[in-house]
C-alpha cells in the first residue's frame, strides 16, 4: 500500500512510537492518580511530563493549561460549547472542519448563538479584515482553522488573533489545528490564541484516541464531562482546578505515552523540516500531474502558503470517488476523496456534487511513491484527456 491519506491520519508512525505503546502497555499501564503505588505513580509521572513537553511546544501560559482529550473533535466541543452563551454571537469561516461547524450551526439553529460564516477568497484564505468588521458586541468567540483540511492552505491566525484582542476583551480566538500541530511552528501566547486544539493521530504522530486542548488564561470553559479525577475525591462537583476540571474520568494515558514519542520524533525532524518534506512532494505531484493534463487544482498555488495537502478534481467522467476507488483497487494507493467532512468550502470552489481527491503525503513518503500516483491516475483516465 502507498498511503497518501495522511491529513486522516498519519501513517506509518515512527518506529519509536510502536515501541513506546508497546513497552508501557507492558509494564506501566496503570491508572494515574488512583492509587498510590509505583505504577500508579508513574502514570501520573507521565502525564505531567507530557503536559509540561506540550506547553513548552505550543509556549503555553502553564502546563495546568494542557487538557488531554479524546481527539481534536473533543476540544473543539469543549471550547465551543463550554464558552458560548445564549445571546452570544460567533465568527467562523467557510473552511471549517464539521468539528467546528456542527457545534456552532447547532447552537444557532437552537438560537443559543448567532453565527456568521467569513468566505475565504479564490486562493482558500481568510482575510483578518473581514474577520474584524464582523465581530459586535456581542462577539464572544471567533473560531478559525489554522490550514484548511481541505486545499491545505494556511491561515493568518496571528494577524487574526491580533485584530480581535485589540478590538475587544470579551473575544476569545479558538483555533483548531488539526492540519498544524507538527507541522507548522506554533506559539499561542504571539498568536493572540486563547483556546487551541488538536490531534495527536495526525502530525504528531501518536495513536488515534488522542487529542489536546490548550486553554488560555482569559477563556475559562465550563466542565463537559464531570467525574473522578484522581485528586480532589471529596467535593461534590468537578474540581475548578486544572487541568482535572476538564478531565473528568480515567485518561488515555497509553496514548499520551505513545504522543510523548511522536513529539519527540517531530522535535527531532522540526515542524519546518516536515513540512518542507510533505510540500516538495506535493510540489513534484502537482508539476507531474500538471504537464499530463486534464486535472485540475483547486486553492493556493504557492507552497510557501501550505502545508503538505493538495486537492484535484478529475477529468469529465472521472469523479473523485471512481478515482479514488480505483486508486485503491487497482494501484493499492490510498488517498481521500469526496467532501473531507468541510462541506462549506466544497459549496464555495463548486465540487459539493462530486467532491475532490485529496494527496496528503506524511513524513515517510518518497518521490517514487508520487510517481507512481501520477502513473496510476493517467492509466486510469487513458492520459487525462
Amino acid at each position: 500500500m502507498i498511503y497518501l491519506d495522511n491529513a486522516a491520519t498519519s501513517f506509518p508512525k515512527p518506529e519509536t512510537v510502536y515501541q513506546a505503546l508497546d513497552r508501557y502497555a507492558r509494564t506501566a499501564l496503570a491508572n494515574p492518580g488512583r492509587g498510590g503505588h509505583r505504577m500508579a505513580r508513574e502514570a501520573a509521572d507521565t502525564l505531567q511530563n507530557a503536559r509540561h513537553r506540550l506547553n513548552r511546544f505550543l509556549n503555553g501560559a502553564g502546563l495546568e493549561r494542557i487538557i488531554f482529550t479524546l481527539n481534536c473533535t473533543d476540544g473543539l466541543n469543549i471550547a465551543v460549547k463550554g464558552t458560548v452563551q445564549a445571546g452570544d454571537h460567533v465568527v467562523t469561516t467557510d473552511l471549517e472542519h464539521n468539528s467546528v461547524s456542527r457545534p456552532l450551526v447547532a447552537l444557532a439553529e437552537a438560537g443559543v448563538i448567532t453565527l456568521t460564516r467569513i468566505p475565504s477568497d479564490k486562493t482558500g484564505t481568510i482575510d483578518p479584515a473581514a474577520i474584524k468588521a464582523a465581530l459586535t458586541p456581542k462577539t464572544r468567540l471567533v473560531a478559525v482553522t489554522h490550514a484548511s483540511n481541505v486545499l491545505g492552505t494556511i491561515q493568518p491566525v496571528a494577524e487574526i488573533g491580533r485584530l480581535c484582542r485589540e478590538a475587544s476583551d470579551r473575544v476569545l480566538v479558538l483555533v483548531d489545528a488539526a492540519q498544524t500541530a507538527g507541522v507548522v511552528p506554533i506559539d499561542v501566547q504571539a498568536m493572540h490564541v486563547d483556546l487551541l486544539a488538536f490531534p495527536g493521530h495526525k502530525s504528531m504522530f501518536g495513536p488515534t484516541g488522542t487529542g489536546v486542548l490548550y486553554v488560555g488564561p482569559r477563556a475559562k470553559p465550563r466542565a463537559w464531562r464531570e467525574g473522578g479525577t484522581g485528586g480532589d475525591s471529596t467535593s461534590p462537583t468537578q474540581p475548578a482546578e486544572y487541568p482535572h476540571y476538564l478531565e473528568g474520568g480515567t485518561p488515555n494515558v497509553l496514548g499520551v505515552a505513545g504522543l510523548v514519542a511522536g513529539l519527540d520524533f517531530v522535535e527531532k525532524e522540526t515542524p519546518d523540516g516536515l513540512r518542507a518534506h510533505e510540500v516538495g512532494l506535493c510540489e513534484r505531484f502537482c508539476e507531474r500531474l500538471g504537464a499530463v493534463g486534464g486535472f485540475e487544482f483547486v486553492g493556493h498555488q504557492d507552497s510557501a502558503r501550505k502545508v503538505g495537502a493538495v486537492s484535484f478534481r478529475g477529468p469529465d467522467g472521472f469523479d473523485s470517488e471512481t478515482l479514488g476507488g480505483a486508486l485503491d483497487s487497482s494501484f493499492g494507493i490510498a488517498v481521500r476523496a469526496g467532501l473531507h467532512c468541510s462541506p462549506y468550502i466544497h459549496r464555495a470552489v463548486g465540487s459539493v456534487h462530486d467532491g475532490l481527491v485529496r494527496v496528503s503525503p506524511g513524513a515517510f513518503n518518497t518521490a517514487d511513491e508520487i510517481d507512481q500516483l501520477v502513473e496510476a491516475l493517467k492509466e486510469i483516465t487513458g492520459g487525462g484527456v
